[in-house]
């Protein structure tokens, strides 16, 4: 095979361990945001809520028809039936290296149990499991589109302060790390000035202040660049005047043009005429000869 792949290439990057974080909680969050989750293209018009927490017993399913069971109860199938009928060949050499068919994602489910809860839901197209204690970016935002329709267990949903923390309380299970918060809790920074709070300790206007001037850009004010600069104006009446002389000769050249055109087509036309003329006249035969030679016709 021409030019395979090789072991050797460089085919991950290193990313800090805090980016990696930030990018997971980001994930999260936009999780809980319907907008987003539809934009996506997720149907969740008959979901209750988002997020949609569920009972633990769900972790103690085992068979694939109960689990459609729940997901139907939940208002879930209009999303998996999308997954599963948007399978299709893929387009490329992909279809050579064991990757032949595509499909759009549905729910992830995230469980805080043992192994054995993805049981029933490995089987059914488009549905994903994941632990709680390892939240994977490539599940929660595929394609890096944010947005994962996620479908979480009640001791997976309240596990996430152990997992990441919070604003003021450090996580469990990473050390020293605290959930990223905003420094400004109102980024309405029109609603901020026009605030009462802000505007009573702005000082008012003085009275009688000069207002400040206008400046004006001396290079498409005339007069500003006077003001500046004395010999502007001998300059741009010398520019002026080369200028009009360029257009006056220019402009001579073009009549010029014109009349050396219209004399060749008044040549044109007066030769069209003599030969119309002669050839009207049909001076034939011996008496004419003569004639003819005089008047220079070629018959």
């Amino acid at each position: 095979m021409f030019a395979p792949t090789k072991t050797w290439r460089r085919w991950h990057r290193k990313v800090n361990i805090n980016q990696k974080r930030f990018a997971v909680v980001s994930a999260l969050a936009a999780s809980a945001l319907p907008a987003l989750l539809m934009a996506r293209g997720h149907r969740v018009d008959n979901i209750a809520e988002v997020p949609l927490v569920v009972d633990d017993a769900a972790e103690s399913i085992t068979k694939t028809k109960a689990a459609l069971e729940l997901l139907a109860k939940l208002g879930a199938m209009d999303d998996v039936e999308k997954a599963r009928t948007s399978k299709n060949l893929r387009r490329g050499k992909g279809k050579m290296r064991n990757r032949r068919y595509v499909s759009r994602r549905g729910p992830l489910v995230v469980y805080a149990g043992g192994p054995e809860v993805p049981r029933a839901f490995r089987n059914i197209p488009g549905v994903e499991c994941a632990h709680v204690d390892r939240l994977n970016l490539l599940q929660l935002a595929p394609g890096g589109h944010l947005g994962r329709f996620c479908i979480w267990t009640k001791s997976a949903f309240a596990r996430l302060d152990e997992v990441f923390g919070t604003t003021d309380k450090e996580s469990t299970m990473k050390k020293g790390y605290k959930l990223p918060r905003n420094i400004m809790t109102n980024p309405d920074l029109a609603r901020l000035i026009n605030s009462d709070e802000i505007q009573s300790i702005v000082a008012p206007p003085k009275e009688g202040s000069k207002p400040a001037s206008l400046k004006r850009n001396p290079l498409k004010s005339l007069e500003t660049m006077i003001s500046l600069n004395p010999a502007a104006k001998e300059a741009r009446l010398a520019a002026l005047r080369e200028s009009s002389k360029e257009e006056g000769a220019k402009r001579r050249q073009e009549k010029l043009k014109a009349a050396r055109a219209n004399r060749g087509a008044v040549k044109k036309v007066s030769r069209a005429f003599y030969n119309t003329m002669v050839t009207d006249a049909e001076y034939v035969g011996e008496d004419y000869d003569v004639f003819s030679s005089w008047l220079g016709s070629t018959q």
